[in-house]
């Protein structure tokens, strides 16, 4: 499996899902050469895995931690046929990686707005705190990797993670719902 994961404080909790994996990590610091050349040596049968924050028109990186905007689109439209190589074998998890899938083509399983943070959870007028967030996210990371580890198809991973959840809040619901094959 090849990973993407450019992280930050709210979206370290996704590195569950590939952790003692074995996957190979793309450095995120990497320029986009690289990261192009990653993406085009990867075999086309290989699970690929993209995680963080974005838009829809990609995955976002901020190359200064101190520095609140996120200044560098790490992957987007230039890199999306590497992407279609892989089938249907693609997992996005970002802010609106479903509208990145959409219009590039891509297929696999994607989230919808998802909340890591705070500050997206003001933006649907949640108000809460980071640990409770940080909570719901774990678990739901958590159950995720244990489907993937038990090979459960893409296809049938949204409607499983829902069935697993035991978290009757608003942050799991909204996160789940957000979760979608294409």
């Amino acid at each position: 499996m090849l990973v993407l994961h450019p992280q930050d404080e709210a979206t370290a909790v996704m590195s569950a899902l590939y952790e003692g994996t074995g996957a190979t990590c793309i450095n995120p610091n990497a320029g986009k050469r690289e990261v192009e050349a990653m993406l085009c040596q990867s075999p086309a049968n290989e699970r690929m895995m993209l995680l963080g924050r974005g838009t829809g028109r990609g995955l976002i990186y901020r190359n200064d931690a101190l520095y609140n905007n996120y200044d560098r689109n790490i992957v987007g439209h230039a890199q999306a046929g590497y992407l279609r190589r892989h089938g249907n074998d693609l997992i996005g998890i970002w802010c609106n990686a479903d509208k990145f899938a959409r219009r590039e083509g891509l297929h696999g399983l994607f989230s919808g707005v998802f909340i890591t943070d705070k500050r997206v959870a003001e933006e649907y007028g949640i108000i809460t705190l980071q640990c409770h967030i940080d909570e719901v996210n774990t678990i739901l990371f958590h159950h995720l990797r244990k489907l993937l580890d038990e090979g459960c198809p893409l296809p049938e991973i949204p409607e499983q993670l829902r069935a697993l959840n035991q978290i009757n809040n608003f942050i799991s619901s909204f996160n789940l719902e957000e979760f979608c094959y294409l």
